[in-house]
């Protein structure tokens, strides 16, 4: 014999009831135990109507009155009208004993626990008689049997405990009278010696289930809900979570406690005694395989993890003090006075020296623990033996559960430290006696990011999701969005890795979507969609979407956005930019975020401060962590100047030339700064930094190769009305250097921890003398590269190659 219990559905319930019947008819020839619990979402609308009937009849009279219409339509929509009398007539009779139990609520203005029970049972009633009945009407053996008359409780209304041994004696009594096929029974109700109605708590339903398989020993218990077995996770956070195929009674159990609501702790223990297996199956969908419990799962030992759960809306209780060593009794006190006012105590973790007990218990539980420990413990709180009750709430548990974690090294350690990659700190841990689950309490407010990190961790082949929040969308932004919404198939299949821009702003306007924003019509979203920018307001909401594996893209050149960083990457998320400003503003900030990036574990990446694209900084530390020594560093770093003097040619002017090279991306928005030399001592700063040496901008040595008057201007407006005015002064500059048939090169230098920049005439000999158009040329000359220097050559400006050096830094972050 099988037990099916059917429930749990927010489908209609004529509709719920159509599906059900129909599974039935299809299941083999057999004898089934059919427990349902209330359909269509009724016990809401019952408990509505028990607490309103306490002070406002017109309104429990107006809601009793759509239950009994509801009810009255699902029979004439279910069944012919020869058929609906004597359903109608029990319909009618029941709602008018509801009504008669909520009149004498309103006369007394008190709503009983025993009460309620009374009233919420009618939703599990009624609809396992309209079940019965449309299996009869299908031509079906099937009855109706009152679950009261059989399962038999103590008096404890709302989460009555059931008498097992009088209960068990009932139920093969009468499976043994009847040989009906189909037998029907409401779940999730009861009733005492007394014979009056109790209810089994959460899940009660499932719970009644298991009671009467345990019972008649049944060969199955059948679980038809609307999802489709347990999951690894909640898939309403995690969205790739999927169903466990197989689980074991433990695993189950774990999970259960932990969150995971498709199935109760109680429903597994009178199946699991019996060795009964359970399957979980979805009712709307019941070709997919769902979940089976059993005592003997396939074993995988290389998958320890099983599934991952957890519980919001935590607080964790301390009780801590010297006068707690070596004396015996403080934990039996303590849980005990919690048990006392019933409160479930869901974590435990000691502390080593016996100093400190941790629990963990619900937030609406705090007011009550608090009250009753500080009671229990009021003299040795007072005597200064046991500091006062410490509380912290807005916590969450989160639990890896797995029956063969024990089996496998490293489980704990890829737990924690995914979770420290992402920035999420851990309160407390606690690992249970089996080793089947480890614990962790966390900040609420990271319950989803956790999840999801996990889910990832343990059970997510490629590909890695990664969240992108890129401010600047200018020609470098606009360039960097195009290439990745060109690269995204490739990034998928070939690096496994999807890449997601979640938050989009320029100077104006910022604009998100948790999805991830359409790279195809981003332009229109952000102007249409955004909101007013405010980098404040900007952060805020990347702290709340709080999503695992977040980059921060600076793609601006902004002071106020350069000095952002470090609240990143204290909230662990990962810095990539090409704004050189942070890397080249005090010492002491700059050793601030690289040590901020370490410590938080979130990568910060500036390839592209030197060198646009090239791989100059990278090639740096790869010789000085190789344990080369870097002698000298010669460079030609500025591809604005390069392309502006390679193209001063002829008879177009100095101000043409910086012109055309302004308007093809290749300077900064105010060109001032590249031909004052001040991007290039950024520059050269940068990579004297990174080779240690703890310079300050102001200590790099400049030779100015413009005239004082345009030094001095004002606006970029009367900056070139000045270069206009000093043509003369630059062509003077140009006839020197071919004279003696050189060129001219804006050149970096650093050597012996000092640092300088300037214009240099450079002979045909030199490897700076063929560097074309906008190239940029780095020499190394180091320990291992003595004689001949390690040359790194390449466009070094454009908004083309700027933006694929910051795409492939974000590529290196998510490694």
């Amino acid at each position: 014999m099988q037990v099916l219990k059917f429930g749990g559905s927010s489908v209609a319930h004529s509709d719920a009831i159509k599906c059900i019947c129909s599974l039935l008819e299809k299941k083999p020839k057999g004898r089934y135990a059919i427990v349902v619990s209330a359909l269509g979402n009724i016990t809401d609308q019952l408990i509505q109507c028990g607490e309103l009937a306490s002070e406002r009849r017109n309104i429990y009279k107006n809601i009793l009155e759509k239950i009994e219409i509801r009810h009255l339509n699902i029979i004439r929509e279910l069944f012919p009208i020869t058929y609906q009398s004597h359903l109608i007539s029990w319909i009618k009779k029941n709602i008018n004993d509801l009504e008669s139990l909520c009149d004498g609520i309103f006369q007394v203005e008190e709503l009983s626990k025993r009460s309620l029970d009374k009233i919420m049972s009618f939703g599990e009633l009624s609809s396992s008689f309209l079940i019965a009945e449309k299996l009869k009407q299908f031509g079906l053996d099937a009855i109706c049997k009152d679950s009261r008359d059989l399962i038999i409780t103590d008096s404890q209304f709302g989460c009555a405990q059931v008498d097992f041994n009088t209960s068990n004696h009932h139920i093969i009594q009468f499976f043994r009278e009847k040989t009906s096929e189909y037998i029907v029974l409401p779940g999730f109700i009861g009733s005492t010696l007394e014979n009056e109605t109790t209810t089994l708590g959460r899940g009660g339903s499932d719970y009644t289930a298991s009671i009467l398989a345990a019972a008649i020993s049944a060969s199955l218990l059948e679980i038809w809900t609307d999802v489709s077995g347990m999951m690894t996770a909640n898939p309403k956070i995690v969205n790739q979570a999927f169903p466990i195929k197989e689980i074991s009674y433990e695993e189950a159990m774990e999970l259960s406690h932990f969150g995971a609501k498709v199935i109760y702790p109680p429903t597994i223990h009178p199946a699991m005694k019996k060795h009964i297996p359970i399957q979980i199956k979805n009712t709307f969908s019941p070709i997919d395989p769902g979940t089976l419990i059993y005592i003997n799962k396939n074993t995988n030992i290389s998958q320890p993890v099983t599934g991952i759960s957890g519980i919001q809306n935590m607080a964790l209780l301390t009780l801590e003090g010297s006068g707690m060593v070596g004396i015996p009794g403080y934990s039996k006190r303590l849980f005990e006075a919690l048990s006392r006012e019933k409160i479930n105590v869901i974590f435990i973790t000691q502390s080593s020296s016996e100093h400190s007990i941790t629990t963990g218990i619900h937030e609406t539980d705090i007011i009550k623990a608090k009250t009753v420990i500080d009671s229990e413990f009021d003299q040795e709180i007072h005597q200064r033996r046991l500091d006062p009750l410490r509380i912290e709430k807005d916590l969450c548990i989160i639990a890896v559960v797995g029956d063969y974690m024990k089996n496998l090294h490293g489980t704990s350690g890829k737990m924690f430290s995914a979770l420290g990659r992402n920035s999420i700190n851990v309160r407390a841990i606690a690992q249970g006696s089996t080793e089947k689950n480890i614990s962790a309490v966390i900040r609420k407010t990271d319950f989803k990011k956790a999840l999801n990190t996990l889910h990832e961790a343990f059970f997510e082949s490629p590909p890695k999701q990664i969240n992108l929040f890129i401010c600047g969308v200018g020609k470098v932004g606009r360039k960097l969005m195009e290439q990745i919404d060109h690269q995204q198939n490739y990034l998928l299949k070939e690096l496994k890795l999807q890449v997601r821009v979640i938050g989009l702003a320029n100077s104006k306007k910022m604009y998100f979507n948790d999805h991830g924003i359409n790279l195809s019509d981003w332009e229109e979203n952000l102007n249409q969609k955004g909101i007013n920018m405010n980098i404040y307001s900007f952060m805020e909401k990347v702290w709340k979407f709080n999503l695992r594996n977040s980059l921060f893209v600076d793609n601006t050149a902004s002071e106020e956005m350069a000095m952002t960083y470090d609240k990143f990457l204290k909230n662990g998320i990962g810095v990539i930019t090409c704004n050189k400003i942070a890397c080249s503003s005090d010492y002491d900030h700059y050793k601030k975020l690289k040590t901020l990036s370490r410590h938080f574990k979130a990568p910060f990446l500036f390839e592209t401060n030197v060198g646009a694209s090239l791989p100059v900084i990278s090639t740096l530390n790869d010789l000085i962590n190789s344990g080369d020594k870097i002698n000298k560093i010669e460079a030609v770093l500025s591809g604005s100047l390069n392309f502006i003097f390679n193209h001063f040619l002829g008879k177009k002017s100095f101000l043409e030339v910086v012109k055309e090279a302004q308007l093809k991306g290749y300077t900064e928005p105010d060109p001032r700064i590249d031909l004052s030399g001040l991007d290039v001592m950024r520059k050269i700063l940068i990579l004297a930094r990174e080779c240690g040496s703890p310079l300050e901008l102001s200590d790099i040595h400049k030779t100015s190769f413009l005239p004082v008057t345009c030094s001095n201007s004002n606006s970029i407006e009367d900056f070139y009305q000045k270069l206009h005015r000093c043509r003369d002064y630059f062509f003077k500059i140009r006839n020197e250097a071919e004279k003696y048939k050189k060129r001219l090169r804006f050149i970096a230098r650093y050597e012996n921890g000092v640092a300088s920049v300037g214009l240099e005439s450079v002979k045909q000999i030199h490897p700076f003398f063929q560097l074309e158009g906008k190239d940029n040329m780095v020499l190394y000359n180091t320990y291992r590269y003595a004689e001949q220097p390690l040359i790194i050559k390449g466009a070094g400006a454009g908004a083309e190659v700027t933006a694929s050096g910051v795409f492939s830094d974000i590529i290196k972050a998510t490694k």
